[in-house]
């Protein structure tokens, strides 16, 4: 995969647009996301849904994806740009969605792995940091 072009706050409308995706439950987390209402991020999310940010274990259900992206999602900008989706044989649909993330510290190209279930409610989400080894050392937040 090839980094994504990095999109200013500035192109980013009201009503932003991923290449390759209608899903509104797709767009719907990177809108909710980007303006802090992490609440109405995790509403998106099966009850039992599950999010895997970088350096983190899973993050299981609602409540606790909405406490995690309130305590760690505060001034992260997602800049999705393109994505790619599939029906897998569950019927489940996975898509794939490459951008950019930014703090007021660093920006780093993104992946982000979602499964939707058949209710169009996101029952996984993976965060990948696509940056090698040694910079994403560089990015490590000592705990």
């Amino acid at each position: 995969m090839t980094s994504a072009e990095f999109i200013s706050p500035a192109q980013l409308k009201e009503e932003f647009q991923i290449e390759g995706i209608t899903e509104p439950s797709i767009l719907g987390y990177f809108k909710t996301l980007n303006a802090g209402k992490f609440e109405a991020t995790a509403a998106l999310f099966a009850g039992n849904g599950v999010m895997r940010p970088p350096f983190e274990s899973n993050i299981v259900g609602t409540d606790a994806i909405a406490a995690y992206l309130k305590q760690e999602g505060q001034n992260i900008k997602a800049y999705p740009n393109t994505a790619i989706a599939d029906t897998l044989e569950n019927g489940d649909i996975q898509i794939q969605v490459t951008g950019k993330a930014q703090t007021s510290w660093c920006s780093v190209n993104v992946l982000w792995l979602f499964i939707l279930n058949q209710q169009r409610q996101i029952s996984y989400t993976r965060i990948k940091l696509l940056a090698s080894p040694q910079e994403l050392l560089s990015l490590r937040r000592e705990k």
